[in-house]
């Protein structure tokens, strides 16, 4: 019989986030796979790293940050080998991914490699949207709302549009696209109704207003958007 492959979602980054399923499965897995930075560290195995057990087989997936996704693909088509053997040999493999596996997470790409072929489990994750509101005391959405997620790199007039028509708006990978989100949220009237997050609930934890917030943004960071002054009253 084949192994289980589990997505295990890890949260926005404080180890105690880490879910009391997630932390069981990390803590007997003999297989431990997890994505990295190539050449660099991995951000999901230093929130798990007090879990792994020292003698279990880690896959590590190098995959590079670029625009092309070709090389990231790659990585992937990699690391599914990887996993696909150990499970080919019986064994459970417990894949980590920051965040929530199936909100964009990494797992998604090794979801669709392997799923038609194997066992899988999701174990769902703190979300960086949920970890940003809580930190920023920032409630998002209540009864009817909408909470509209955008995504940094769409094009300036696309942001536009989607924020003008939206109620609470989380803008996620801000990046070197701040600038541009800024100038979009200031022309619209917005700023004083935006929330500045980067690395949420880890040490190096930033919680602005957004007229307060620094000119370079890491890609860990987000922008809270709601309209209206306390609209969940």
């Amino acid at each position: 019989m084949t192994g289980v492959l589990y997505g295990v979602g890890l949260g926005p980054g404080a180890p105690d986030l880490i879910t009391l399923r997630a932390a069981r499965l990390i803590e007997d897995a003999k297989v431990v796979a997890y994505p990295s930075l190539a050449g660099g560290d991995s951000f999901a195995r230093a929130i798990a790293a007090d879990l792994i057990a020292s003698d279990a087989q880690e896959i590590v997936m190098d995959v590079p940050m670029t625009v092309e996704r070709a090389p990231a693909q790659a990585a992937y088509d990699t690391g599914a080998a990887q996993i696909a053997a150990a499970l080919d040999a019986g064994r459970d493999v417990v894949c980590l991914c920051e965040g929530d596996p199936f909100f964009y997470g990494s797992f998604m790409y090794l979801y669709a490699r392997l799923s038609d072929k194997y066992q899988v489990e999701i174990v769902p994750g703190v979300t960086s949207i949920t970890a940003c509101a809580a930190r920023a005391g920032m409630p998002l959405a209540a009864r009817n709302e909408r909470l509209t997620v955008l995504p940094g790199p769409l094009p300036e007039g696309e942001l536009r549009t989607r924020i003008e028509g939206a109620e609470s708006v989380v803008i996620m990978k801000v990046g070197r696209h701040l600038a541009k989100i800024r100038a979009v949220i200031d022309d619209l009237g917005l700023t004083d109704s935006a929330m500045y997050v980067e690395r949420a609930t880890l040490p190096q934890e930033v919680v602005l207003p957004l007229a307060e917030a620094p000119e370079k943004a890491p890609y860990f960071s987000m922008i809270l958007l709601t309209k209206g002054a306390d609209p969940w009253l």
